[in-house]
């Protein structure tokens, strides 16, 4: 039968005795399009409600992300604007420098924008699956056991970017600070997300893990104390000894530049011990954030050059020699936690040192 009268009569075309499928003749190709034409007629409407929700949501996605973006720059804007407004007040030493705050502020920002996009868009994503009708339970199961091996297996690393975001986010330290991680100690010269860099007292480098870090002591924070301890003979006058340190302790916190390392007045706390043939004086001073040591070295020499002009004997130390000089502040320096020089000079030509003995000839 030819492919007109199989046309004629609507019945397929048979294939040639080749095996080769007969030509598609113009009515079944008709006839395929007005098929198609139908199931698109049908399926119209699906179609464009499946893509208005995919460009509805990945709209409110991108929209979202930029309103987010941009609320975590104005807050670190913000941040900064009220750590500059108050670098000026005298709360100055409690804040961190230019570069911690940079620095701060900029781990900050990547972070709270790093969530904020993987929140937005992996549920935009989720949503644009589940718009398509794909069964979301297999891969949401997948991924939560990809994520519990993955945790598994970098759990070190978890620890040191959590540990990381929570320490910049509480400021427990920055770029400047002197720091005491147990692990290691000194400045710090970096502070990322996973490691904090280290500058120690010998100029090395010290890499610690946050996840590491198990106590932190912060000797940049807040304020320090200075401490200086003076002992002097159990039988001086105290109103002397009292008056002698009021003059050194006001003349110090007036002058410059010591006045503005001090952030209150030296105070002369009274006596700390007393003993059978000596008694321990406190000099306390609250001074700026890695000053103390400073402060504690000048008031040393002040009181000792204070001391030798009023007569008042130093005890506690080794005795000074003639050839030293009585304003040497190191003379006869016990330990640098206390205050314990040599006598005065005067006190020296009253008390000569002893002389060594010499054996008996044979």
């Amino acid at each position: 039968m030819s492919a007109a009268e199989a046309s004629a009569t609507g019945a397929s075309p048979s294939p040639s005795p080749t095996g080769n499928p007969a030509a598609v003749t113009l009515q079944d190709a008709q006839e395929h399009a007005t098929n198609a034409a139908g199931w698109v007629e049908e399926n119209w409407s699906t179609w464009l409600a499946i893509g208005l929700r995919v460009l509805l949501i990945l709209a409110i996605a991108v929209v979202l992300r930029a309103v987010v973006r941009r609320a975590v720059t104005r807050l670190i804007e913000r941040m900064n604007r009220t750590g500059q407004a108050m670098d000026g007040s005298g709360l100055g030493g409690l804040l961190v420098n230019a570069e911690r705050r940079r620095q701060r502020s900029a781990a900050i920002a990547s972070v709270l924008r790093s969530v904020a996009s993987f929140l937005i868009l992996g549920t935009a994503a989720l949503m644009v699956l589940g718009a398509f009708q794909i069964n979301l339970a297999p891969l949401l199961a997948s991924a939560g056991v990809a994520g519990v091996a993955i945790g598994f297996g970098a759990r070190n690393l978890v620890t040191d970017f959590l540990s990381g975001v929570f320490m910049i986010l509480e400021d427990q330290y920055g770029v400047g600070d002197t720091i005491d991680a147990g692990v290691a100690s000194g400045e710090v010269i970096e502070v990322g997300l996973r490691v904090t860099k280290l500058r120690g007292e010998n100029g090395a480098i010290w890499y610690v893990r946050n996840g590491e870090i198990k106590r932190i002591g912060n000797l940049s924070q807040g304020w320090a104390t200075a401490n200086v301890d003076v002992t002097v003979k159990a039988d001086e006058d105290l109103d002397r000894l009292k008056a002698t340190l009021d003059a050194v302790a006001e003349k110090l916190s007036k002058e410059e530049p010591w006045n503005e390392l001090l952030w209150g007045p030296v105070e002369v706390l009274g006596l700390d011990s007393v003993l059978l043939d000596s008694m321990v004086v406190r000099v306390s001073a609250k001074t700026m954030p890695g000053k103390s040591t400073t402060v504690e070295r000048e008031l040393r020499w002040r009181v000792k050059r204070a001391f030798a002009e009023a007569d008042i004997r130093i005890v506690g130390g080794a005795t000074a020699t003639p050839e030293e000089d009585p304003a040497d502040p190191t003379a006869g320096v016990a330990a640098p936690s206390t205050f314990a020089d040599a006598a005065s000079p005067q006190a020296q030509a009253a008390e000569p040192l002893p002389r060594a003995r010499t054996a008996p000839p044979k």
